[in-house]
């Protein structure tokens, strides 16, 4: 039978809302993800069960927005018209335009999975034994991944201002 989608969703549905719009920034993208998210769920939910169905759906939000921020940091031609209104939106958002540019440029030589680690320990606030359950690693893997990111971070000599 599978897991109740349409329970989870209903349980869930603002929670994964919630997660993507802080990812992406952006309501219309996060919409999107949010939808996504539950597809992803609905196509898979007869191999699912419903052990942790938060933390599940944490992980495949977060998955989906990555996704949709790595498909965007890849797209090299824009429609004139997308350039024009980001250049007329971007007085709105410097700030977070600013932090996204700090964490792609902290992130740029991660794996994708660090990413994912470091947002689910820092932002979601997870501890280290959820984290090691979502990503499949050792927590000691878990701690390893983000000592070396934060030795790294602290190498770089990141302006803020």
């Amino acid at each position: 039978m599978g897991i109740d989608v349409e329970f989870l969703y209903r349980k869930y549905g603002p929670m994964v809302l919630r997660r993507c719009r802080f990812l992406l920034r952006d309501e219309q993208k996060a919409l999107d993800a949010a939808q996504d998210t539950f597809v992803r769920l609905l196509r898979s939910r007869d191999k699912l069960t419903d052990a942790a169905p938060s933390s599940l759906l944490y992980r495949i939000a977060t998955n989906v927005c990555l996704n949709v921020l790595r498909a965007e940091k890849n797209r090299t031609v824009r429609d004139s018209n997308d350039v024009l209104l980001h250049i007329a939106d971007a007085s709105d958002h410097t700030e977070s335009f600013l932090h996204r540019h700090i964490l792609d440029k902290i992130f740029q030589s991660e794996k994708p999975t660090t990413r994912e680690i470091a947002v689910m320990r820092y932002v979601d606030g997870m501890s280290l034994e959820e984290v090691a359950a979502e990503s499949g690693l050792s927590v000691s893997g878990v701690r390893k991944r983000l000592r070396a990111l934060k030795a790294r971070i602290g190498a770089q000599k990141v302006v803020y201002g």
